[in-house]
């Protein structure tokens, strides 16, 4: 089943186009990637399915229930969260703080939501830093706060704008396993992501957009090995090193 559908959808800024007649479908209980060049149109796409931007034309489905017109607030009731890419969190409020800022969405007790808020943040990696204020936070600890926000929303189906950006390789492997997890609990994921050996190692599906067309999708080693994936996106030398990287970890 398609908890996520988009068709044809495209979004008109004046003379741009940042998406061109974009489709895709994303089924209930996996993780499926979104790829593509920096400008290709991702985060549009994203702000499109969770509502923070209507589209010129197209259609979103969410449960099988047409959502385009809805706002954010009402698609995050019906279970759809997001992440951004640029994260920002309340500086002058502790790390339980912030996350219960999510929680309060089905959480209206301020004790039910700070209860919510240290469930999620064992399930992200945050527990030891509950106390903490979130200005103190390292760039993983804070990308790892706008992760926990977003799951404390209780969410069906997560959006992950470049969760993994900004980390070191060492943090990037730490987080894939909290990322297995959150799907294993019952939440779907889609996520942007530059980070190729995550996309290989977690993603069931992958969609490469470019220009704001849906250029390619398929299994991930199938996209890497796509000759319109290369040219526009992974380059000859760096598809190579994927897939031998990728024959190392299978």
């Amino acid at each position: 089943m398609s908890l996520l559908q988009v068709d044809g959808i495209s979004k008109r800024f004046g003379g741009l186009l940042a998406v061109d007649n974009a489709s895709l479908s994303v089924p209930q209980g996996s993780i499926t990637g979104l790829i593509g060049p920096n400008g290709a149109g991702k985060t549009t796409l994203f702000a499109l399915a969770s509502g923070f931007l209507p589209p010129t034309s197209g259609r979103v489905t969410f449960a099988d229930e047409d959502v385009t017109q809805e706002e954010p607030h009402l698609r995050a009731r019906r279970g759809i969260a997001r992440t951004f890419q640029i994260v920002q969190p309340f500086q002058g409020l502790t790390v339980r703080e912030n996350i219960a800022v999510g929680a309060y969405l089905r959480n209206k007790s301020r004790d039910a939501a700070l209860a919510k808020a240290e469930t999620v943040a064992q399930t992200v990696g945050l527990a030891p830093l509950l106390d903490r204020p979130a200005a103190a936070l390292t760039v993983a600890g804070r990308k790892r706060l706008e992760l926990a926000r977003a799951l404390a929303t209780e969410p069906r189906l997560l959006l992950l704008d470049e969760v993994l950006a900004g980390l070191n390789p060492s943090e990037v492997r730490d987080i894939l396993p909290v990322l297995q997890q959150i799907r294993r609990s019952g939440v779907t994921i889609l996520m942007i992501e530059h980070v190729m050996q995550a996309v290989m190692n977690l993603c069931d599906h992958v969609y490469v957009l470019a220009q704001g067309r849906m250029i390619a999708e398929g299994a991930p080693r199938v996209v890497c090995n796509d000759p319109a994936v290369i040219e526009a996106y992974l380059g000859h030398g760096a598809a190579a090193r994927i897939r031998a990287e990728g024959g190392e970890h299978a």
